[in-house]
């Protein structure tokens, strides 16, 4: 193969997928509407099984739903008929995949569960299969052919199956009423799961760690503390301990670049920043990350509700923090 017959078989293959997509968004039916419902009125877990293929497959569907607000798991369905389908209980649903609708695995163990009174999903390309005709609601994710040059790889049906286990936990997702703070909770140990879930407080500088000066300080004493606190800035506070300006290495730098002369034994408060931007302990890491990224500064002090100086953090702790 040359290069241009490579890229016109991928080219092939896209296409061959995304029209197995568009026939089956077209077939959607009253049928999807009922297993969107069976699976919202589940009051035990979604246990997806499938072989070969399909099992890959399985467990994608399974995962999305369990991270998307509709508990499930994936079983193997050769496992479950050797002792796993003890885990599996009436007021479960099996949502099993299958392209022929007549994997032995399946049909082994879906009769079993039905009469204990677990409802069953089918999703397979023939709607006259055994598994199809067995299933309280079946899904119908046949494909005019396959993207394999041979038509046998299941390449564009699997596609089709799990395009259908998409459509099917996004749906749930909305009907549950699930928020990206519910997904951050499913998600706490990646990156997506800090973003929404790490707080200001969780990664600021708190009590003798944060950089201040009071305001008659001059501008030599504030840069011992800068120099000590190491944040590239200090707050300038009243007696009170609130928030009243911001000393910063910018500020420095422009006082040298305007000429001033004897810097060190101006007063500090003469130099400052008024009116800072702060952020709260309890907003969101990502939130003041953007602030700062929208405003071009490299730190931000963080006040109470009464502008009580409280904590201090720069970019640095974002980046350590994983945020940015």
């Amino acid at each position: 193969m040359n290069d241009a017959s490579i890229l016109d078989l991928a080219g092939d293959v896209m296409s061959i997928e995304s029209e197995a997509i568009e026939q089956l968004s077209a077939r959607l039916d009253d049928s999807f509407v009922a297993a969107h419902h069976l699976m919202l009125a589940c009051t035990g877990r979604i246990v997806v099984s499938g072989i070969g293929k399909s099992g890959h497959v399985g467990n994608k569907i399974a995962s999305t739903l369990a991270s998307t607000g509709t508990p499930a798991f994936f079983m193997h369905p050769a496992e479950a008929s050797h002792g796993d389908l003890g885990m599996i209980a009436a007021e479960d649903l099996l949502l099993a995949l299958s392209n022929s609708g007549e994997s032995e695995e399946l049909l082994v163990i879906a009769p079993l569960l039905k009469r204990r009174g677990t409802r069953l999903i089918a999703i397979t390309g023939n709607p006259q299969s055994r598994l199809a005709r067995l299933a309280d609601v079946h899904l119908d994710a046949s494909v005019s052919r396959e993207a394999c040059p041979l038509n046998l790889a299941p390449t564009a049906s699997t596609t089709a199956v799990l395009a259908l286990g998409d459509a099917l936990a996004v749906t749930l997702l909305k009907a549950r009423g699930f928020s990206a703070a519910d997904f951050a909770r499913t998600h706490p140990g990646g990156s997506l799961g800090k973003r929404l879930l790490l707080t200001v407080q969780e990664i600021m500088h708190g009590d003798l760690r944060v950089p201040r000066v009071p305001s008659g300080a001059t501008v030599a004493q504030a840069l011992v503390e800068m120099s000590d606190k190491a944040l590239g800035m200090t707050a300038v506070v009243d007696e009170q301990g609130r928030l009243v300006g911001a000393f910063t290495d910018g500020d420095l730098r422009r006082a040298l670049e305007s000429g001033q002369t004897a810097i060190h034994d101006i007063k500090v408060c003469d130099l400052m920043t008024t009116h800072p931007v702060v952020t709260r302990p309890d907003a969101l890491a990502a939130e003041a990350a953007a602030i700062m990224q929208e405003r071009k500064i490299f730190g931000l002090f963080v006040v109470d509700d009464d502008g009580k100086l409280v904590g201090a953090f720069n970019m640095h702790d974002l980046l350590r923090a994983g945020i940015i």
